[in-house]
């Protein structure tokens, strides 16, 4: 006995040292303007004849240069590389037009500038660029972000850039300092939520995963709840508990609480989906591609990342995550296509499709957000439907439904200041009718050759919101990038935390 109790701790604590989030060790400093650098990367505008050296670094010697060897014009992302006496080394890269210049140009442009320097296998280099330093060092540190724990052999073809100094007047060093540290807090929630999203699902399966939100979490004074499978059973969320009877895994509902206003504040709401693997269950996927569904949780991962982000910058807002996990699997006990099931709200489900198994999950976990908290607003992410991609694409823009014009809005808003974009779907009562199943309150999915596959599971999710403000982002386009882009690796992106985080910051906060 004494073996088998000391086997399983040997196992939880390895499975603990594997889950570690994955935070860069590249350093990322801002620093005062100086000549002390062996490799300096300076921005230029395109058609323009001056570069920005800070009055020590040589600028006219770069220009100089860059018009004796080179047909560079200063296009965004392009690169020029030219020796300086004394051993120096400048790497020019193009900012495009100055007009088009903003916070997002900048954030992509230390994206490329820490792609480059990878590539020219350069470990340590200074980089100077006209705009805000902190925005470019915030690019390159998201860019940065990698998950490579399971390899036991590294790649020594790879050269790992150690160290970026970006590098400002004195006079702004303090601000840009400053600044920086509540982007780099940003970037570890936007990690933590990339790292849970990437995780292999047999280490990332409902119960750990609880572990590790609770053990990430509490660090920064967030309050952790865990429900249980037999809590649930008491709360009667027959949608939930459904969706994962065919697993041995048993499912989990984490509550996450911010306390950063008064109490009279009423709480703002983030519902995540956290299926962790999805089969289909009896309606099975196919074969090819199911490996990409360990991120059928990734609405969740967003829903810790944004807590994390908030209780880390100490927002000053009342704020509960809900997150609902479960594995959809194959197995004797699974749900069958054409089960009824009874959701904590009492409406009967007709399920007949098990493979629209995130909308069932969420259903239970909003009716419970509302009716336990009686929040300000819900918005509610997930990875719920393939018709999403179908009509928005892969990577460009994720999907939006609400039942309310301001909350809308303000999300839109909020997702083009950091190019999260969103695009707004119409809900109507003639969508909402096509879902009245013949024996139940509902049915999960509309019949056949109806269309509008994500606004119909829109519409049943709006069955389980009453007359709460609320908001269902649909991320399934989004969650994961074949390529990556300029701030982001091939992978998880964490997309939402900055959305949510900028639209609580903006609109949701109380004042001093």
């Amino acid at each position: 006995m004494k073996n088998i109790l000391l086997m399983f701790l040997l196992c939880f604590m390895y499975s603990l040292q594997l889950f570690a989030t994955e935070i860069p060790a590249m350093k990322i400093t801002i620093s005062k303007i100086s000549p002390d650098f062996k490799t300096i990367v300076m921005g230029l505008f395109e058609d323009n004849e001056t570069v920005n050296d800070g009055g020590v670094l040589q600028g006219k010697q770069v220009i100089d240069n860059i018009k004796q060897f080179s047909d560079f014009n200063g296009s965004f992302g392009e690169f020029f590389s030219t020796a300086l006496p004394e051993e120096k080394n400048v790497i020019v890269v193009g900012l495009g037009k100055k007009d088009e210049w903003n916070e997002n140009k900048e954030l992509n442009i230390g994206g490329k500038i820490y792609c480059e320097l990878s590539r020219l296998k350069i470990k340590k280099a200074a980089v100077l660029i006209e705009g805000s330093a902190a925005n470019v060092a915030y690019g390159a540190f998201l860019r940065s972000f990698k998950f490579d724990k399971y390899k036991t052999k590294k790649d020594e073809k790879i050269t790992e850039v150690e160290e970026i100094t970006v590098l400002v007047k004195d006079e702004q060093l303090s601000n840009a300092e400053r600044s920086f540290e509540h982007l780099r807090q940003e970037g570890e929630s936007i990690f933590l939520a990339r790292s849970f999203i990437t995780e292999p699902p047999n280490i990332l399966y409902p119960e750990s995963y609880a572990d590790h939100i609770k053990k990430e979490l509490t660090k920064l004074g967030l309050e952790i709840e865990v429900l249980d499978k037999k809590q649930m059973e008491e709360k009667k969320m027959g949608a939930l508990l459904g969706v994962a009877q065919g697993s041995s895994k048993e499912p989990k509902l984490v509550v996450i609480k911010w306390n950063g206003a008064s109490k009279e504040q009423k709480p703002i709401a983030f519902v995540g989906k956290g299926i962790t693997f999805d089969t289909g269950g009896v309606s099975l996927k196919p074969s090819r591609g199911m490996e990409s569904m360990k991120y059928d949780m990734a609405g969740s991962a967003t829903v810790v990342g944004v807590m994390h982000a908030l209780a880390g910058r100490k927002a000053k807002v009342n704020a509960i995550g809900v997150v609902a996990l479960a594995e959809n699997a194959v197995g004797g006990n699974a749900q069958r296509p054409s089960d009824v099931v009874t959701s904590m709200s009492g409406q009967t489900i007709e399920v007949l499709n098990t493979d629209a198994e995130g909308r069932l999950i969420l259903a239970d976990a909003l009716w419970y957000t509302q009716d336990r908290f009686s929040p300000k607003f819900m918005i509610d992410l997930a990875t719920l439907t393939g018709a999403i991609v179908v009509a928005l694409g892969n990577n460009e823009y994720a999907g939006l439904f609400s039942n309310n014009d301001e909350l809308a809005n303000r999300l839109i808003d909020a997702g083009n200041e950091v190019n999260e974009k969103l695009w707004r779907f119409p809900m109507n009562e003639t969508y909402d009718k096509i879902i009245d199943s013949p024996i139940a309150d509902v049915q999960n999915i509309a019949p056949a050759g109806s269309g509008g596959d994500s606004i119909m599971a829109a519409q049943f999710l709006q069955r389980f919101v009453n007359e709460t403000c609320w908001a269902h982002l649909d991320i399934a386009g989004t969650a994961w990038h074949e390529k990556g882009t300029d701030i982001c690796p091939r992978g998880a992106v964490g997309f939402g935390v900055r959305l949510l985080n900028k639209l609580v910051e903006k609109y949701y906060e109380a004042n001093d």
